[in-house]
């Protein structure tokens, strides 16, 4: 005996069928919008990250270390005018953890061993163009050469009291480029390892070191540093833990290159700058400031 096949039988059938597809079609493309959202994430760009290390602006002759006044202006305006955005090292430490963004075309701009005129004619520039810098400075030049001879642009090192107005401007980072270690002799290089020194020796050595810097920074300034520069550019792997435990985030060398960040809070370990010689003209440094940064 053959049954009839129903028409509303059928009917209901193909319409449970076309709602189960629609069913699935909406979850598959949810779940492709949350997979291509993750994998644009995860494959996102390093930020290339130029960043210049000056040391004296004064109206002394320029040399390697020194550039003028008109130099380091000629510098900023050519960083305006090529869509740069000076950022700060709280910036970078808050991008790579993800908790905030970064300009466009970012440069970072440095000032090593604390000069002062780095406040009386270099800060004026930067708020004059709107940017900010770090200043990594020496804790003994400015215990006991500061106060000395203290206020001549041409030689004079930052003092506290000092210190604390470039922090007060709201344009400058203060860096630890340590306490008494900013020399060099046949035994150790800036605050590198010597030769013999076991990792527990030298790790004691740094701390100390460090340690009495953030001690004069919190009581003089109250501020604590997270940014260091080597002295001289010598690093040595076994600075690493000794930086993280005192709380720097951000260490700066002296070998040139050009940065790419990430979101990864350990690629600010090791930042490359290019020193800015006052020998050269702005136009001839900043190619090679920029040279590896797109659309520089």
């Amino acid at each position: 005996m053959y049954k009839c096949f129903g028409l509303k039988r059928a009917s209901r059938s193909a319409i449970l069928f076309l709602i189960f597809i629609a069913v699935c079609c909406a979850v598959f493309f949810s779940l492709r919008s949350t997979f291509s959202t993750a994998a644009e994430t995860a494959v996102e760009k390093p930020v290339p990250l130029p960043v210049i290390m000056y040391h004296s602006v004064c109206e002394k002759p320029p040399a390697d270390y020194i550039v003028s006044p008109l130099q380091l202006e000629s510098d900023l305006i050519w960083l305006k005018e090529h869509g740069y955005e000076s950022v700060s090292a709280q910036q970078l430490i808050d991008y790579t953890n993800n908790t905030g963004g970064l300009p466009q075309k970012p440069v970072l701009i440095t000032f090593d061993d604390g000069f002062y005129n780095n406040l009386s004619l270099a800060l004026p520039l930067l708020e004059k163009y709107d940017m900010c810098a770090v200043v990594s400075i020496v804790g003994r030049y400015t215990d006991d050469y500061a106060p000395a001879d203290p206020h001549a642009d041409a030689y004079s090192y930052l003092t506290w009291e000092d210190i604390s107005r470039l922090i007060a401007s709201k344009r400058i980072e203060i860096g630890s480029h340590t306490y008494d270690m900013h020399s060099r002799d046949s035994h150790r290089q800036g605050c590198a390892i010597k030769a013999g020194e076991t990792t527990e020796e030298y790790a004691f050595m740094l701390s100390t070191d460090i340690g009495l810097l953030n001690t004069e920074l919190h009581d003089n300034c109250g501020i604590s540093p997270v940014v260091f520069a080597y002295p001289f550019g010598a690093l040595c792997r076994e600075s690493l833990p000794v930086l993280r435990d005192n709380g720097i985030k951000v260490s700066l060398t002296c070998r040139e290159g050009m940065n790419y960040i990430t979101r990864s809070p350990d690629c600010l370990y090791g930042i490359f700058r290019n020193n800015r010689s006052g020998l050269v003209s702005t136009e001839e440094y900043m190619y090679e400031l920029t040279k590896k940064s797109p659309e520089s």
